[in-house]
């Protein structure tokens, strides 16, 4: 950083190749500046990762200790809560209650990520004749992991401590406009006792994203982000036969069916909807909801809509803030537009929320509920990543079911029933890699996170993520007594 993120704010400067000025998006000044790396960064970077794998103590620590280091960063990372807190409030806008609560967990992954490699084991191949037969588990190597806006350390978290448990060394480059709790963090791991060069973080934009994933030493890239820089990672890596996983896109339906309360329904599904000003990828955008309480719940999410408080992230009273930026804002409102010109009816929102003086210039949109829309409609076909709330009426389970399908991605997806036989029904036909039953949002280290079709391949957290930032040997012993000559026995039975 070229200046502290205490500093009152300013004008924004120019923008220099060398020099990002980072924004705070509630008030649209500058917090502070960090380098503009480009490629010359990301090579210097991976560089010093793979010096640190190859000549350097970490892949070869013993695992007790690595997972004890994994315990410290996660002791570390709570001593520092309220500084990460309040940082990532102010540089990506989420309210600093909501801030709280997600990060919070943060060190939970790094205590799972330990406690998995401490109780690893390796497996020991049944096989026909005098052999034994076992595998290894063995570190990639230097992995790549490329980070979003919305949830910069939450998700830097799930990646981050998978790869150090299994002793790869790691190159991080956050999002262009969130990169400050990334830099705390690298900051604080420093403190703790890992090895320099197992740690590398690259602030820049577009060109550092590109050679990270395309660079030759890098043998794993994990990556948050749009479908597009999803499928060009995927092209990138798969040249070189690295690994890749990518959670991608989004437009997550909730199906509302008619044995709930629509006002509890409405109350308790508008958190998916709203939460992070709608800036997630399981964002609840699509309601479907059956047509005998669609008037009831339109009803009850429009004055819960209305009802949320929008304001300065740092104020705890505060329930939303503002988009990352004016022109996530702008392409929002477009949205909108293109879905009343289409037909929906716009029964919340839809404009920025009467505020003081000093947030005037910020980038806030009100919760926005759009009603009456049909499946034919941009605003339910494509991902708006704000705060909107599309609402769609449906007949039948299996017209439901049908709806929810019918897009061209599956990350996440929302049950609300009271009948226990339908929700599993219903979970168990619609396309998606997560779904979530009478909740929305729902994380544990331990619960695979990752979508099918455009929302991206592989999955984070949970042993599968673990899993997948090693490689396995498998190893082949001879124990028979005899000696092996094939020629000499010319004939003789032979197991392959």
């Amino acid at each position: 950083m070229t200046s502290s993120t205490d500093a009152a704010p300013v004008t924004a400067p120019p923008q220099t190749p060398e020099v990002r000025a980072i924004i705070n998006p509630a008030t649209a000044t500058v917090i502070t500046t960090v380098a503009e790396m480009g490629a010359e960064g990301v090579d210097s970077a991976v560089a010093a990762a793979a010096a640190a794998f190859s000549a350097g103590p970490w892949a070869e620590m013993p695992r007790s200790e690595r997972a004890r280091l994994l315990l410290r960063i996660a002791d570390a990372i709570e001593e520092q809560s309220e500084r990460l807190y309040t940082l990532e409030a102010q540089n990506n806008g989420r309210p600093i209650t909501e801030t709280r609560a997600q990060l919070s967990r943060v060190p939970e992954w790094f205590r799972y990520n330990a406690g998995l490699l401490a109780a690893q084991r390796y497996s020991v191949l049944p096989g026909d004749g005098p052999y034994l037969t076992y595998q290894q588990r063995l570190p990639l190597g230097v992995c790549g992991i490329i980070t979003p806006f919305n949830h910069p350390l939450l998700i830097l978290a799930r990646s981050l401590s998978a790869a150090l448990a299994n002793g790869n060394t790691v190159v991080v480059k956050p999002s262009e406009m969130t990169p400050l709790t990334t830099l705390a963090l690298a900051d604080i791991i420093a403190g703790t006792g890992i090895p320099d060069g197992v740690v590398n973080v690259v602030t820049g934009g577009r060109e550092a994203g590109i050679r990270l994933t395309e660079h030759p030493d890098v043998a794993k890239i994990t990556l948050t982000g749009g479908t597009e820089a999803g499928r060009s990672a995927a092209v990138a890596t798969a040249s070189r036969f690295a690994r890749v996983t990518a959670e991608l896109g989004g437009k997550t339906p909730v199906i509302v069916f008619d044995d709930v309360d629509p006002v509890s329904a409405a109350e308790g599904a508008a958190f998916s909807a709203f939460v992070a000003a709608g800036q997630s990828c399981v964002a609840g955008s699509r309601f479907l909801v059956h047509r005998s309480i669609y008037d009831a719940f339109v009803t009850a999410l429009e004055h819960r809509a209305r009802a949320i408080v929008v304001g300065d992230p740092a104020a705890p009273g505060t329930q939303m803030g503002p988009l990352i930026s004016a022109r996530q804002r702008d392409k929002v409102r477009r949205l909108i537009q293109t879905g009343v010109d289409q037909g929906a009816r716009l029964v919340a929102g839809g404009a920025a929320p009467g505020l003081p003086e000093n947030l005037r210039d910020g980038y806030f949109l009100s919760p926005t509920v759009l009603a009456d829309a049909t499946m034919e409609m941009t605003v339910a076909r494509e991902e708006i990543f704000g705060p909107v709330a599309v609402v769609i009426p449906f007949d039948t389970e299996a017209d439901a079911v049908a709806m929810a399908n019918n897009n061209e991605f599956g990350l996440g997806a929302g049950v609300w029933t009271l009948d226990v036989a339908r929700a599993h029904r219903v979970a168990g036909q619609i396309t998606a890699g997560m779904v979530w039953i009478n909740d929305h949002h729902r994380l544990e280290p331990s619960l695979p996170w990752g979508g099918v079709k455009e929302s991206g391949t592989g999955k984070d957290a949970g042993t599968e993520s673990f899993d997948d930032f090693s490689w396995i040997k498998t190893i082949v012993v001879r124990t028979a007594a005899e000696t092996v000559d094939w020629y000499g026995n010319f004939g003789q039975r032979r197991l392959n």
